[in-house]
């Protein structure tokens, strides 16, 4: 998998979901002549007509055996050694006090497809039973078309790839004195709750994820639920896991099956090789005040937004290559049959799903019965912003995450000997008080031997053998940052060295003005340093130093550097900025519907969190980033690290209310978020790739869903917005289209007994919106009070072009008591571009519920 670390597109991982089963090798019998063609082999996910586990139950009875579902014997880690390395685990070998399922489904697969294709070659990786009942087959695209011509097959899908998508923004999220407070402190927060990531991987040996917590005197207890494995390999040896990190696992056959795994890069075992997983692991529920020590400079204590939850990892991505869906759906599968009460997935598909609608994918689907399992899902927006319609996370079921800016950046700038002052980044000390130096171009330094006609990239300061010594000693050596360091292909660290070898004072690095709409993060600088992220300014500091060299007049060689400069450093943090503001990488709404950009009467994003610039674990085997390499910290941008910090908030509220549903959890983070920024305004949004804080403007819905996540107010939402599984399936049945669809991944019948049919904006959503507003149109709502008795008073403002109004406008409600509200939106002017509008609940006990009201269309009926 190709991460670009600290670049627009943030750093991507691949998942997808479905259940794990056992794993099992499966070869039929070879015939004499070899069998089928094999060329053209590949693995497909099958989905059989046959309810999966989690559909032969209601979604009360579920959550009845799910209550069951807890460890016979707790207070130990179970251990399990797979036989094969690297493999699946067999559901057999799962910990005790199992719910009984249906019998031998594995059995009925494989008989299945000795049957289906006797006396040819395939090979079965994954059986799935509880969220879908299929399995997963390395195979020919002709037995793929003899398997979807059986009548027990519901659905056959080619497996696909996808990508993914902090020691001071819990003081930014207000945690310390609001959210943690009610929890009993950080010594307390989200405690016995178990948080599930889908990811690549973890270190178990960093100190965020130690259950001895020097900072705490209480112990860690066991999640008395939660019923998940630590896997054993030599990667990830016995006592790996512990309180703390309660389960890991890691699944890879269908990477395997392909040739492509690389056990020496990536890790047969849930160790990460990458240093994603455990970032994100850290910023959900890392340790309390773990020092980040970052070249050999303190930059403060970490802490993840639930310090005290229980983390369980499942291991879907690979450094080498990304992931699969046959792994990830695996990974899923196996996650909820853990007992997870929170999954998160900083992963995106590489396309959108092709079909009836996005939201009939094996990763939302499988999800879907996650859900009704009582999981609460996050997952990342996407780092494809900003144009519209770049969302990557689709359905209302999942609650999605974009990125924002939070208020602590670590500036840098250069001061120019005309007076000019530059600014950067780099994590780097200062050249000496009071005193410029003069710089020196590489491509000014070159020896005798070398020149730019032998070596195109000797700007880029990546062999010291190029260069005259004497020109660079005592000197800043300046060097061209190009599309080369983006890929990976030169890096800040060997031009740091090479600047040390011919003893420089320091490097400043300019922008080549090829690289465009580049995220560039502070990197760590062992030596005086600044990178200049900006091609304009980068042009600035070159004019000044061209024009300040003295040139031979016959061999036009330069005789004389004259442009000076001082390095102020950046090791400094800053809490002046302005923030949040959505960041331009984040992906934006609407929601596309389908594959032909329709748009879903969904709201997305649901949220935005920190996801710029922030500090997390690192892993010490991990070379993907040479700037971090070795240590236990690194700096990441994007929406994956959005999104865990969102997990770590929904983990807070489930430990408030462990009865909360997920469609519960996902109201109390929507009606409370913010809607200004740290100075009193609005929110805004970056809306270019180069110079994004010169194209600023007020966020929408699209843009940060229901506002920025406000962890304290969601601990006391006052009113709750619930939606049920059967309201989910309602909807799914109601896209034109759908019914065999719908039976094919969940085994419900759209016609059956008379099943009512609802829009998207039908839902019981905390939000509103509508593709096409036909004239008008009434919406219902109907919230339910989780606190004291109340009085609400009610409050709107309307789209541009639509007039709109709410009933009742004042009401009193007791606790446990609903209340439905009318929302009447007529349009008033006929127009394509989208406006948004707002509705509050104001109760006079304080609290406050906002629900965003978004109408695209807007066509007046005569």
């Amino acid at each position: 998998m190709a991460r670009v670390m600290l670049v627009n597109v943030g750093y991507f991982l691949l998942l997808v979901l479905i259940s794990s089963g056992f794993l099992s090798y499966t070869l039929g019998q070879q015939q004499d002549d070899g069998g089928d063609d094999d060329d053209d082999t590949s693995v497909y996910i099958v989905t059989l007509k046959q309810p999966p586990f989690v559909h032969l139950f209601e979604e009360e009875e579920l959550k009845q055996v799910r209550h069951r579902h807890q460890r016979a014997k707790y207070g130990q880690t179970t251990i399990f050694k797979p036989k094969l390395q690297p493999r699946n685990i067999s559901k057999k070998r799962h910990g005790r006090g199992r719910p009984k399922r249906p019998p031998s489904i594995a059995q009925t697969h494989d008989s299945f497809l000795r049957k289906t294709l006797k006396g040819e070659k395939y090979i079965k990786l994954y059986s799935y039973d509880y969220l879908i009942n299929g399995f997963a087959v390395f195979v020919s695209s002709q037995q793929a078309e003899k398997l979807s011509m059986r009548k027990e097959v519901a659905n056959i899908v080619l497996d696909f790839s996808v990508r993914t998508a902090t020691t001071y923004t819990p003081q930014f999220m207000g945690l310390p004195e609001g959210a943690w407070v009610k929890e009993g402190g950080f010594e307390t927060a989200g405690e016995g709750i178990v948080i599930g990531l889908i990811d690549t991987g973890i270190d178990p040996n960093h100190p965020s994820f130690s259950d001895k917590d020097i900072n705490s005197q209480h112990s860690y207890p066991s999640p008395k639920h939660f019923s998940g494995v630590c896997e054993v390999t030599p990667d990830f040896p016995s006592g790996s896991c512990n309180k703390k990190l309660v389960g890991a696992r890691h699944f890879a056959q269908s990477a395997i099956t392909r040739g492509i795994f690389n056990s020496s890069e990536d890790y047969a075992s849930p160790f990460d090789g990458d240093g994603h997983g455990t970032h994100t692991a850290s910023i959900a529920a890392g340790n309390h005040g773990v020092p980040v020590i970052v070249s050999n400079h303190s930059f403060g204590n970490a802490s993840g937004i639930a310090p005290r939850a229980h983390i369980s990892v499942y291991k879907a991505l690979y450094k080498s290559f990304g992931g699969f869906a046959a792994d990830v759906v695996a990974a899923i599968d196996q996650a909820a049959q853990d007992g997870v009460d929170i999954l998160s997935l900083s992963i995106t598909p590489n396309r959108k799903p092709p079909g009836v609608a996005t939201f009939f994918n094996p990763i939302d689907m499988a999800i879907l019965s996650a859900v009704k399992t009582g999981i609460f899902v996050v997952q990342a927006a996407g780092n494809t912003g900003p144009s519209p319609k770049s969302m990557s996370s689709f359905s209302p079921w999942i609650f999605t995450v974009g990125a924002c800016s939070h208020d602590r950046v670590y500036s840098n700038s250069i001061i120019l000997g005309n007076n000019v002052t530059i600014p950067g980044v780099g994590f780097a000390s200062p050249t000496d008080d009071g005193k410029m130096y003069k710089m020196v171009s590489a491509f000014h330094a070159l020896n005798n031997s070398t020149s730019v006609d032998k070596d195109m990239y000797v700007g880029e300061c990546q062999d010291y053998e190029n260069y005259d010594q004497e020109l660079v000693s005592g000197n800043l050596m300046m060097c061209s940052y190009s599309v080369r360091f983006v890929l990976g292909l030169s890096t800040i660290k060997q031009a740091l060295d090479v600047a040390k070898n011919l003893s420089a004072v320091g490097v400043v690095f300019y922008m080549d003005p090829y690289v465009l709409g580049f995220q560039i993060n502070p990197t760590p600088m062992d030596m005086p340093g600044i990178i200049i992220p900006s091609s304009e300014d980068s042009k600035s500091l070159l004019k000044y130093y061209n024009s300040s060299i003295e040139r031979d007049a016959i061999t036009n060689d330069v005789v004389e550097f004259g442009a000076v400069a001082a390095i102020e450093g950046g090791l400094d943090a800053n809490f002046s900025n302005k923030a949040p503001t959505v960041m331009y990488y984040s992906a934006r709404g609407p929601d596309p519907e389908d594959n032909s950009f329709n748009d879903a009467d969904i709201l997305k994003p649901n949220l935005v969190a920190p996801g710029n610039s922030i500090w997390g674990a690192w892993s010490s085997a991990s070379i993907d980033s040479t700037e971090f390499e070795g240590e236990k910290f690194a700096m990441m941008s994007g929406t994956s690290m959005a999104a865990p910090h969102v997990a770590g908030v929904a983990a807070l509220i489930k430990q408030t209310y462990p009865n909360f549903s997920p469609s519960a959890i996902a109201s109390a983070l929507s009606t409370t978020a913010l809607l200004n920024d740290n100075s009193g305004g609005p929110i805004m949004a970056q809306r270019t790739y180069p110079n994004p804080d010169q194209s600023l403007i007020n966020a929408t819905p699209f843009d940060m869903g229901s506002g920025f996540v406000n962890a304290t107010a969601a601990l006391d939402p006052g009113l709750i917005f619930d939606t049920s599984f059967e309201d989910y399936m309602s909807f799914l049945c109601g896209i034109n289209g759908s019914d065999s669809v719908v039976f094919n991944y969940t085994g419900v019948d759209c016609s059956a007994n008379n099943n009512s049919t609802i829009s998207g904006f039908d839902l019981n959503l905390p939000s509103i919106t509508v593709s096409t507003l036909n004239g008008t149109q009434v919406f219902k709502r109907w919230v339910r009070n989780i606190a004291g008795n109340e009085t609400y008073n009610v409050g709107w403002s309307p789209p541009y072009g639509v007039s709109m109004k709410v009933s009742p406008t004042q009401f009193s409600i007791g606790m446990g008591e609903t209340q439905v509200l009318s929302i009447t939106l007529e349009a008033t002017k006929n127009s394509s571009s989208s406006s948004f509008g707002r509705i509050g609940l104001f109760g006079k006990a304080g609290h406050v519920v906002n629900i965003p009201v978004s109408v695209i269309a807007k066509i007046i009926l005569s």
